[in-house]
């Protein structure tokens, strides 16, 4: 069985556990985590990034990233995806059971160098040398961070992202390919065109996602865009969480339940109980240090009270 065939027409990987929780300050007790973890896979979010194997200095809310692999590995039915963003942090997560991986690499070089000191041609050797050693059947992402728009060099050109893409595709065909609107500042166009041109380049590539943040409030438009191309696989937070620790001035991922919300709307199944969802977010948006976004929260928590 595949594990990455969407149950629904479209899938939405919840990220809150590692890209929401990752830029706040106090540290969130691991048991509390699993709990999150386990109310959104209860929610009907089968999907779940739930952390990253990168340096605790670095980011040290990741430190408990292998204490939460452990403890989720006999949760059946959920799949947990960690965030590695080189060979060795990957063939570790491997060695420890991780039971999906995404890799993640800048387009831009000045991005991939704060986040990683590397190139992106570098991280792209990495990449390939992480793909030579891994089991054939263990699902990949390769997340293509700063497609569209990097905080330091602005605006992203397509031919880059094609470039790494010409090279990084053919070594693993089967991975997920993720484009990432790391800084927010991506707009609907931008993501259909990239998305049209990237599909029509690479046809034997069976998925496509959006990693998409929702600093200038264009999250859920730039979903909508994404959809219009194909894209079935959306990446979002409870709550809005989010932003990258790497990216100055970018804030919260786009909100699960504002994702939620306008795909059931529009009539295209996610498989999500909103209700449960909500809680879950408003949970979320209260923890000590959040800084939470969205819509949708707000908007129907005002109209029960009306």
């Amino acid at each position: 069985m595949d594990l990455l065939e969407p149950r629904h027409e479209v899938e939405i990987v919840e990220v809150g556990p590692r890209d929401g929780f990752q830029p706040i300050g106090p540290f969130v007790a691991t048991e509390r985590k699993l709990r999150f973890i386990r109310e959104a896979f209860a929610a009907g979010l089968r999907r779940i990034e739930i952390g990253s194997l990168v340096s605790a200095s670095a980011v040290p809310q990741m430190a408990d990233t292998p204490d939460l692999m452990r403890a989720l590995a006999d949760d059946a039915g959920l799949l947990p995806q960690i965030l590695v963003p080189t060979a060795r942090r990957a063939e570790a997560a491997a060695a420890a059971g991780a039971p999906m991986l995404a890799f993640v690499l800048s387009v831009s070089p000045a991005h991939n160098h704060n986040n990683v000191r590397r190139s992106p041609d570098e991280s792209a050797a990495e990449y390939e040398a992480m793909t030579s050693v891994l089991d054939p059947g263990l699902p990949v992402r390769l997340n293509l961070a700063t497609a569209f728009d990097c905080p330091f060099d602005g605006r992203v050109a397509p031919d880059a992202v094609f470039r790494l893409l010409d090279r990084l595709v053919p070594a693993r065909p089967d991975a997920e390919i993720c484009l990432c609107d790391t800084t927010g500042r991506a707009v609907p166009r931008q993501v259909a065109a990239l998305f049209a041109e990237a599909r029509a380049r690479f046809p034997a590539v069976r998925r496509w996602a959006l990693h998409g943040h929702d600093t200038y409030g264009l999250g859920c438009a730039n979903a909508f865009a994404a959809h219009g191309e194909g894209v079935r696989v959306f990446d979002a937070a409870f709550g809005g969480l989010g932003g990258c620790p790497f990216a100055p001035g970018a804030t919260g991922n786009v909100a699960t339940e504002d994702l939620v919300w306008m795909f059931e709307e529009m009539g295209v199944s996610t498989g999500v109980a909103l209700p449960a969802l909500l809680a879950l977010a408003r949970d979320a948006a209260a923890l000590p240090g959040a800084q939470p976004g969205g819509r949708v929260r707000a908007a129907l928590e005002a109209r029960c009270r009306v």
